[in-house]
């Protein structure tokens, strides 16, 4: 009896240490603020340092076109998060959204579903949502609004032979020096806090951490030796460059428009220069966070059972086409990065196959064995991404801004139709990554739009949008 007592004690331990796992894999989640989908280096599209997302790229895989489908309003990361967080398209988004906190008291609400599914959920940063925070998750750290505080000085710099009355590092312009320390820095200590706390109960509950930075939002603030990387000699200006964009008030992008008011008007190359610049800097800086972050992931000794997926609420122009913002459907201020890495995870593999940054969510879902609610609208990417050989998700990508803007995009062919001008803009963007050849007059352009614009009426049935673009273009509309 003794020595099988013995054998059973002896025992014990290594049944405690198998038990020790979690059950399910854990789930961090990084979302950037306004970041294009051509600032990471690894790419090869834009002289920029980000070696932290350069390691997190070659160490999974990522999607070289993940979309956004664009805004009911002019904030559009307010719509990227509802629909991120609801899981449903834009226009359903929309709905949801004004009954945001009704949605989650109901349960249909990402952080919900994860917590039914026995996770422990993190949450830091931007939220900017209409349901509360705090509510949503349980463990909340430093809730950031839309944006870092602007100040005047911040608008319509830098003017022509003027002093440039702002500075990215001083720190009496507050922004994301607003309470002491960088606001990116702030979050990357909050992630590591939720590793510390998630080995404290690692026995038996997984963890889910939404880890969203500010960065790189304007206002562009980065620590003075992050701007230094960058002098103007080593900046590009955009191919797509343009001293004004021609149909920019109707589609609903003045100059009076918050985001494209940071720069004056019409564009000079100086000031965009400066504006890159400081893009640049911000997203360095932030890339230096998130590799604090991926070293502290693996120091804790989570990073073998840990998934992580990477992407930004929209992209941004700063320059391209004469425009500052992400108030417009051209591929810069729609397309994102989306990496992917964890268990099983094909290592430096890139998908081209397009999809929509908030097929992230369902992904999660399904990591954490829930299955996919009836709402739910968006897609689960991870079977593309352990496919050898991954077939599209959408047969279309759809973008949409206020009534002013609508694109469809099949394959590298994709229309840009303004109902306010009214005219069409159709691009290959294979052939015309940058899209500065609008070839709607020629005769593959118009072949184009005769293909597309009837998809897109259709897609907008689908999608339940309510505008009527066979009012303006009858002579395009399906002859059914």
């Amino acid at each position: 009896m003794r020595l099988i007592n013995l054998l059973y004690f002896s025992f014990v331990p290594s049944v405690c240490l198998l038990l020790a796992k979690p059950v399910k894999p854990n789930i961090l989640f990084i979302f950037a603020d306004d970041q294009c989908y051509e600032t990471i280096r690894e790419l090869g599209l834009t002289d920029i340092d980000t070696p932290n997302l350069d390691r997190l790229m070659s160490s999974g895989t990522s999607f070289t076109r993940a979309y956004n489908m664009g805004s009911w309003s002019g904030a559009v990361c307010v719509a990227s998060r509802h629909m991120l967080n609801t899981g449903r398209f834009l226009w359903e988004a929309e709905k949801a959204s004004i009954k945001a906190e009704e949605e989650r008291i109901a349960g249909r609400w990402w952080s919900e579903y994860m917590k039914k599914a026995g996770y422990k959920t993190y949450m830091t940063g931007k939220w900017h949502v209409r349901a509360k925070a705090e509510e949503s998750f349980d463990v909340v750290r430093n809730v950031r609004g839309g944006m870092p505080n602007q100040t005047p000085e911040g608008y319509n710099r830098p003017l022509p032979n003027k002093p440039d009355p702002w500075s990215p590092y001083d720190r009496k312009f507050e922004g994301f020096w607003k309470g002491g320390k960088h606001w990116s820095e702030v979050i990357a200590e909050d992630a590591l806090f939720f590793f510390e706390e998630t080995k404290k109960h690692q026995k038996k509950t997984p963890f889910f951490a939404y880890v969203a930075f500010n960065a790189p939002h304007d206002p562009r603030q980065a620590p003075k030796e992050f701007i230094a990387r960058y002098p103007l000699k080593r900046i590009q200006i955009p191919k797509s460059f343009l001293p004004e964009y021609p149909y920019k008030d109707e589609i609903k992008c003045p100059h009076k428009l918050r985001d494209e008011r940071l720069a004056p008007m019409p564009r000079t190359k100086h000031s965009i220069k400066v504006n890159r610049q400081e893009y640049y800097a911000i997203i360095t800086h932030m890339d230096e966070q998130i590799g604090r972050i991926l070293d502290g992931l693996k120091s804790s000794g989570m990073e073998k059972d840990t998934y992580i997926f990477f992407t930004a609420d929209h992209g941004l122009g700063v320059g391209h086409h004469g425009l500052l913002g992400k108030q417009n459907l051209y591929e810069h201020s729609t397309r994102v990065p989306f990496i992917v890495s964890g268990p099983g995870v094909p290592r430096n593999k890139k998908i081209s196959a397009p999809i929509y940054l908030q097929d992230v969510m369902p992904s999660t879902l399904a990591i954490a064995g829930v299955e996919k609610p009836k709402h739910v609208q968006f897609n689960d990417i991870m079977p593309l991404v352990m496919s050898k050989k991954p077939k599209p998700l959408y047969k279309e990508i759809y973008g949409a801004y206020l009534d002013a803007q609508r694109s469809i995009t099949v394959g590298n062919e994709k229309i840009l139709v303004y109902p306010n001008v009214p005219t069409i803009r159709v691009y290959d963007i294979e052939s015309d990554p940058l899209e500065t050849n609008d070839i709607a007059t020629s005769k593959k352009g118009k072949a184009i739009i005769s293909k597309l614009f009837p998809r897109l009426i259709e897609l907008q049935k689908s999608m339940e949008d309510s505008l009527d673009l066979t009012v303006t273009f009858p002579q395009f509309a399906s002859k059914k």
